[in-house]
C-alpha cells in the first residue's frame, strides 16, 4: 500500500510539472490577407511568412503581455497550449475573451497595441 501511495504521489508530481511547463502562447503578426491562386482576390487566410513573430509568452506564472505590435500589423494569430483568456484593453482576467487550448484565433489589432494573456482553466 505504501509503495502504491509513493508511486501515485510521484506520478502526480510529474504530471503537475508537465502541466505547468505547457503554458506557452505564440503570437504572430500579419499586415495583409493573401491573394488566392484563382482570381487574385484576397482569401480568408494569413499570408506567410508573418511580418513578425513575437517571443513566446509563458503564462504558467500568471498574466503576461505581448510586445507592442509592429507598425504594419493589422491582425494577429494567437495559439495557446492551455485554455487562456486575452484582453486587448488592459490586463486579462479569466473572464476575458476565452481561447480554447491549441485553437488558433485571429484578431484585428492596432499597430503599437499589445494583448494581455492569462491561463483560464
Amino acid at each position: 500500500m505504501l509503495r502504491k501511495s509513493i508511486l501515485a504521489a510521484a506520478i502526480f508530481a510529474l504530471s503537475a510539472t508537465a502541466a505547468n511547463a505547457a503554458s506557452r502562447v505564440w503570437i504572430s503578426e500579419f499586415a495583409v490577407l493573401t491573394a488566392t491562386a484563382s482570381g487574385g482576390s484576397a482569401g480568408q487566410m494569413a499570408a506567410i511568412p508573418s511580418i513578425a513573430t513575437q517571443s513566446t509568452l509563458d503564462i504558467s506564472g500568471g498574466v503576461q503581455s505581448s510586445a507592442a505590435f509592429n507598425a504594419q500589423t493589422k491582425y494577429i494569430r494567437i495559439v495557446c497550449e492551455v485554455q487562456c483568456a486575452i484582453s486587448g484593453s488592459g490586463t486579462a482576467t479569466t473572464s476575458s475573451t476565452l481561447i480554447p487550448a491549441l485553437s488558433p484565433e485571429y484578431f484585428g489589432v492596432q499597430p503599437g497595441a499589445t494583448v494581455s494573456v492569462i491561463a483560464a482553466p
